[in-house]
């Protein structure tokens, strides 16, 4: 049975809640929404995040917003944009499928991020760091037990490094299972604390 969305999500295909926390107050309210995009190359057990170098998320392994992605401009479409931020970041091309979509709002700011995840399992070119992002492969494997390095060549994801809320949509990521959500953070100075999210995962059968 589908699950009723968070306000803001237009998805007309049926979804069904896979996880929700925080305040049981209302959402917050928002005037206008921003659209950008983020794609990740997920290949052999592993995924390709980008460490920020500048800017908003600096220092931070954050595919929330700034990984390998970035603002739709004026005349593009989505897939256009992730494909163009995609190589304009890490240097490489891919054949894009849309994964996802989620909402992400700030208290005490205008307007929301809708937010565009595209992925592939397939990239040209050679990976190269840009002025904005260094990428870097970490493991992709199931478990996310940090605590034996050698279950893998390539580093656990450091979720404790990323928005509190990704650790929720990134297997479903990893996993090829279509997904939407929205989260509302609070900010206090540079904190950012979770208030509100809700993830969903889709009822059609993927062919």
């Amino acid at each position: 049975m589908a699950d009723i969305l968070p306000p803001g999500i237009t998805e007309t295909r049926p979804f069904q809640k896979y996880s929700d926390g925080g305040s049981d107050r209302s959402w917050f309210s928002f005037s206008n929404v921003k659209h950008y995009t983020n794609a990740f190359i997920v290949q052999d057990n592993r995924i390709l995040l980008g460490y920020k170098k500048r800017g908003f998320g600096q220092g931070n392994l954050n595919p929330y917003r700034l990984l390998l992605g970035g603002k739709v401009e004026p005349g593009e479409t989505c897939l256009q944009a992730a494909i163009r931020e995609l190589e304009e970041e890490s240097g490489v091309k891919a054949d894009l499928e849309h994964a996802g979509s989620f909402l992400f709002f700030t208290e005490g700011t205008e307007f929301a991020f809708q937010i565009e995840i595209y992925r592939s399992d397939k990239y040209t070119g050679e990976i190269t760091e840009s002025d904005e992002m260094r990428p870097e492969w970490f493991s992709a494997a199931p478990s996310q037990d940090n605590t034996d390095p050698s279950s893998s060549k390539y580093p656990a994801i450091p979720f404790s490094k990323m928005w509190e809320t990704d650790h929720v949509w990134l297997p479903l990521l990893m996993s090829n299972k279509k997904f939407i959500g929205r989260a509302d953070f609070t900010k206090t100075g540079d904190i950012y604390t979770p208030y509100k999210w809700w993830y969903g995962v889709s009822l059609e059968e993927e062919h």
